[in-house]
């Protein structure tokens, strides 16, 4: 995969970009119904560090990242990313724990929503994430009693997002491979100790089996798919194509929940898949770069 994330046509690389978003939004939608359940039991913090040390492990395992050579600037966005996937996780898990999953998927993507718009070039690239967000509104069908904790929660899950996104690049280019991703990852997992340490002790054989499934599903599978879409695609691309985020939950809960998809959410649907169809389609104008080694700069 290390020779399409940096060459080739940009169409290409943008429709497998594309691919790889689709495959990372089902995960991390399908890994957050599946840890919510221990949220009352372990706490949502307490839940979001263990997955994370246990996302972490795989990838120190699989990747054996290595820790010294970096130069500082290479360490100082390694710990940014980090940084921003663990106030992410927690931020959305308590998004999660106030709101339903589509409205908390909702305020998730006003951070890459920012992230496409500020790096957009034309009004014409503005727009699309800008339909994508119309699309996002109508899914989530909002109405009803606000619970300004989860929005506060949602809005700080957003900002992490948005640092995610654009982190993921500049790390991306530092490496041409996963070993940036592995110990951000890594990072990411130790400063959320404070939260899984000493919530493991009351995690039984049941509730591990459940961090585990959702740690490599929702945390290690997804933020490697979507580091190698952002290497792909660029990070506009794919901050257009993280509306669908609630498009996966809508349909998760209609899958799995057998919640009812009303007019406005099919005509939700359709606006989200045209954005992303659109911003992947223009991708086509997207300079294609060589792919970048270990003594890149970002």
């Amino acid at each position: 995969m290390n020779d399409l994330t940096g060459a080739g046509p940009a169409r290409t690389r943008a429709f497998l970009g594309a691919g790889l978003v689709l495959v990372s939004c089902l995960s991390v939608q399908a890994s957050a119904a599946l840890a919510s359940t221990l949220f009352d039991r372990l706490g949502a913090p307490a839940v979001a560090g263990l997955r994370q040390l246990c996302a972490a492990l795989v990838l120190m395992v699989l990747v054996r990242p290595r820790v010294r050579g970096h130069t500082r600037q290479e360490w100082a966005g390694m710990v940014v990313y980090g940084a921003a996937m663990a106030v992410m996780n927690v931020a959305y898990y308590g998004a999660v724990g106030h709101l339903p999953l589509g409205v908390a998927a909702t305020l998730l993507f006003l951070g890459p929503f920012v992230v496409a718009v500020a790096s957009a070039r034309t009004w014409r690239e503005a727009l699309l994430p800008a339909v994508g967000l119309v699309g996002v509104v109508l899914v989530t069908e909002p109405g009803g009693t606000v619970a300004w904790a989860g929005i506060a929660f949602g809005l700080l899950s957003a900002l992490a997002l948005a640092c995610y996104t654009v982190f993921a690049q500049r790390v991306g280019r530092a490496s041409s491979g996963l070993e940036g991703l592995a110990v951000s990852v890594g990072i990411s997992a130790m400063l959320l100790l404070p939260f899984s340490l000493p919530a493991a002790p009351s995690a039984n054989g049941s509730d591990w089996g459940l961090v585990a499934v959702s740690g490599i599903v929702g945390v290690a599978l997804a933020f490697t798919l979507d580091f190698r879409a952002v290497k792909m695609a660029g990070a506009r691309v794919v901050a257009t194509l993280f509306s669908l985020d609630p498009l996966m939950g809508a349909l998760i809960g209609a899958l799995a929940l057998a919640e009812s998809l009303s007019a406005p959410v099919l005509v939700g649907m359709g606006l989200i898949v045209s954005a992303g169809a659109a911003a992947t389609w223009r991708a086509e104008r997207l300079p294609v770069s060589p792919m970048p080694s270990s003594t890149d700069r970002s």
